[in-house]
């Protein structure tokens, strides 16, 4: 019990460390998920709105990268960013960006996973009403959009509750550095290595708490819809 009460105590006293470290992962989590979902959804509409050649098999490949590894998302990125690779001179290794862009790839496949399965789950009279009423492809896409707006937003409060909860990409991209990219994840395998299980543990209780209160807020959403 010593560990968990000195957890709450770092929690309640509002430890500036550890305020420094869950403020940094919100603000690079909730960036990366925005950036997702200016791509993501819009796509995901397309996708599910649509009917073309290919569709199933581009709906196979999206599966596939929802199950992607966090670890080879930050090893391709590391490629890409790192000096001698093609975006080097960019110098975005290290900083908090190249976390925000590693967490966008990955969770930007599950929210065009999500929102293109809440558009093909959309009245099937939707459509033909829309077309009826002279309605074009942007036109039709905003329409749809606009009725399936709870399905897409479980989706981006589910691709930000895989940004807040990974580790591979902050760590290999990201460099774990304090005030910086550290974030709740990473921040807790330093700490839990440095013998300091007590902070470890608080990050963990708040990641936790925030795991909660999304699920909630997805559950919420289903239940308003």
């Amino acid at each position: 019990m010593g560990d968990f009460e000195a957890a709450l105590r770092l929690i309640l006293t509002q430890d500036a460390e550890l305020l420094e470290i869950v403020f940094t992962s919100l603000e690079i989590s909730l960036s990366a998920v925005i950036l997702a979902a200016l791509i993501a959804v819009p796509l995901g509409g397309i996708i599910g709105m649509a009917e073309f050649r290919g569709k199933r098999l581009l709906e196979q490949f999206l599966s596939s990268l929802m199950a992607l590894p966090t670890v080879v998302v930050g090893l391709l990125l590391y490629g890409l960013l790192s000096r001698h690779g093609p975006l080097g001179e960019w110098e975005l290794l290290y900083t908090p960006a190249a976390v925000i862009l590693g967490q966008a790839v990955l969770v930007l496949p599950l929210i065009v996973h999500l929102v293109s399965s809440a558009v093909q789950s959309a009245d099937p009279r939707l459509g033909p009403t829309l077309e009826s009423l002279g309605a074009g492809f942007f036109q039709k896409l905003k329409g749809f959009l606009a009725e399936t707006r709870t399905g897409c937003a479980v989706a981006i409060a589910t691709g930000f509750s895989r940004a807040i909860g990974e580790v591979g990409v902050a760590m290999m991209v990201g460099g774990n550095i304090q005030g910086l990219t550290r974030t709740m994840t990473t921040a807790i395998a330093l700490e839990t290595g440095k013998g300091e299980f007590e902070r470890g543990l608080a990050l963990g209780l708040i990641l936790l708490g925030m795991a909660f209160l999304v699920n909630w807020v997805i559950a919420w959403l289903k239940r308003a819809a």
